[in-house]
């Protein structure tokens, strides 16, 4: 299941998606999130599940590895699913003590498990298509008329870049450390579930100590690289606004047009 979280890792490929500017691609996927929020029925949601599908074709990332990183929130999903069906009240198709199924309970089900799917697959979609270090620039980038009021936009998307690049890091030392375990006889499978979080406490020692030995090496890396903030930093290749991301701001107005006018005239 470690091995199915697909959010900070970077798929390479030569898609028309890969070459957009990192902002127009972070602010698509703030657009797109709101469109997730402003869809209210079937309708919207099946627009919203169209453009998604185009974006991920167009991205050059297979689709079965996309949903993999759907894999370790089932449980999740399958909680929000199971809560609105019995806690919403409305039209009662099925009662049994205080248990009931509504038909409101169930539309609402679906909505919200749906949101949330779409949710994942477009925030992994952003890293999957964005190398770490054009993400970095593009945050700047978009934060930058922030720090005339004293923000530090360089720092800040420092820091949410590494946060993003450490989720793949810290996954593959924590399977390292599992497989290592279960080598001398250790067992994270059998049981409840309760038992198997359990199970997993011995891990986190070793984890913790491995994520600031990480920490540690990229601190030094900086260190020897002359590494001192934004403050009259360079950068070998500058971000630039072209024609494919005009192409792709326009495409992405309108469909939120869509989805607004969608919401308002039905």
């Amino acid at each position: 299941m470690i091995r199915d979280i697909t959010l900070g890792q970077y798929y390479a490929s030569n898609s028309p998606l890969h070459k957009l500017d990192p902002r127009t691609k972070i602010i698509g996927t703030l657009l797109f999130i709101i469109e997730l929020f402003i869809a209210k029925d079937a309708v919207g949601f099946g627009f919203c599940i169209l453009v998604l599908a185009a974006v991920v074709k167009i991205s050059g990332v297979p689709l079965s590895f996309i949903m993999r990183g759907l894999k370790p929130i089932l449980m999740i999903l399958a909680f929000t699913f199971f809560l609105n069906i019995f806690m919403v009240d409305g039209t009662i198709i099925w009662q049994w003590g205080i248990l009931k199924i509504t038909i409101e309970g169930i539309k609402r089900a679906i909505m919200l498990g749906t949101r949330l799917i779409l949710l994942i697959i477009t925030s992994s979609l952003l890293t999957l298509t964005t190398k770490p270090i054009e993400l970095t620039d593009g945050l700047e980038k978009l934060m930058m008329p922030l720090s005339k009021i004293g923000l530090p936009a360089h720092e800040i998307a420092m820091m949410m870049s590494i946060a993003l690049r450490f989720i793949p890091l810290l996954l593959e030392e924590t399977d390292k450390i599992m497989k290592a375990q279960q080598a001398r006889g250790a067992d994270f499978e059998s049981g409840n579930i309760l038992m198997r979080a359990k199970s997993m406490i011995p891990l986190l020692v070793p984890l913790f100590v491995s994520s600031l030995g990480i920490a540690q090496d990229l601190a030094m890396a900086m260190e020897a690289r002359c590494y001192r903030g934004g403050e009259g930093r360079t950068r070998m290749n500058e971000i630039k606004f072209g024609k494919r991301d005009l192409i792709a701001a326009i495409l992405m107005a309108a469909t939120l047009a869509v989805v607004i006018l969608e919401r308002v005239l039905v």
